[in-house]
């Protein structure tokens, strides 16, 4: 089956939770896309639809600028049987994002990327520094997973479970990036930030300058002036909703 024929199954029915669904994942792909994070056909998104027993994912094949609402793959998170059939899933993405799912019923989307900023970063023995405002954001919400090669289920996600602990991201070393959210708004506002503070480092060590770095206690202050603004809400919501309509505006193929 050609993956630029992918189409939903004929005569199926979606909810409006599903649909709605779709198209802010189908956005995620493009706004990701027009950011450079990934021009490959590899990296996935994936989220929880409303019934809780699936969940969508990008078939393997498609750039992330050819994703649309219809062609999204549906996938059973205990069978792993996708509609339609023939769907092609990347195994390694399929394996690691479903094992997530599965075993945190409080994340609803995980977004894995291989941004070259991100890799950079991901490479150096210090890992990521803060050094702006914006980074303070990122403080107690990130963590750290060593490079094991192609992830398999059974053998490795235990193991990043273990290492993101409670946190949104996790910087994978020689590798990339991976967050989780409650939703696709949540996960993606979470790697946007990530991969902006990635990005500013490696401007800030190619000028081979002394670094300034930020106090530990400024860090913590701006921080808690941050969450005392989120008050207990999902993160992300107004910046979400910007890069939802920016996507409709630039990319109206994507609602099919």
């Amino acid at each position: 089956m050609s993956v630029t024929s992918i189409r939903p199954v004929q005569g199926e029915q979606r909810d409006a939770g599903e649909q709605k669904l779709r198209i802010e994942l189908a956005a995620a792909f493009r706004t990701a896309y027009d950011y450079g994070w990934n021009r490959e056909i590899f990296n996935h998104i994936t989220a929880r639809t409303p019934d809780g027993a699936h969940f969508l994912m990008n078939p393997l094949g498609l750039g992330w600028n050819e994703i649309t609402a219809a062609n999204l793959a549906k996938v059973n998170l205990e069978t792993g049987e996708r509609q339609p059939p023939e769907t092609p899933l990347a195994p390694a993405g399929y394996n690691f994002h479903s094992g997530i799912l599965r075993a945190r019923p409080d994340v609803n989307c995980v977004l894995h990327v291989h941004a070259p900023a991100s890799v950079v970063i991901s490479s150096l023995e210090e890992g990521l520094m803060i050094l702006d405002q914006a980074g303070c954001m990122l403080h107690d919400e990130f963590a750290y997973h060593g490079f094991e090669g192609f992830v398999t289920e059974a053998e490795e996600v235990p193991r990043m479970l273990e290492d993101i602990g409670n946190r949104r991201a996790l910087i994978m070393y020689n590798h990339g990036l991976l967050t989780i959210g409650s939703s696709v708004a949540e996960a993606f506002v979470w790697m946007r930030r990530l991969i902006s503070a990635c990005e500013l480092q490696e401007r800030v060590m190619a000028t081979g300058g002394r670094i300034h770095p930020v106090s530990q206690e400024a860090i913590e202050t701006t921080r808690g002036e941050f969450l005392r603004r989120e008050k207990n809400r999902p993160s992300g919501g107004a910046e979400w909703a910007y890069h939802l309509r920016q996507a409709l505006r630039n990319h109206p193929d994507l609602e099919g």
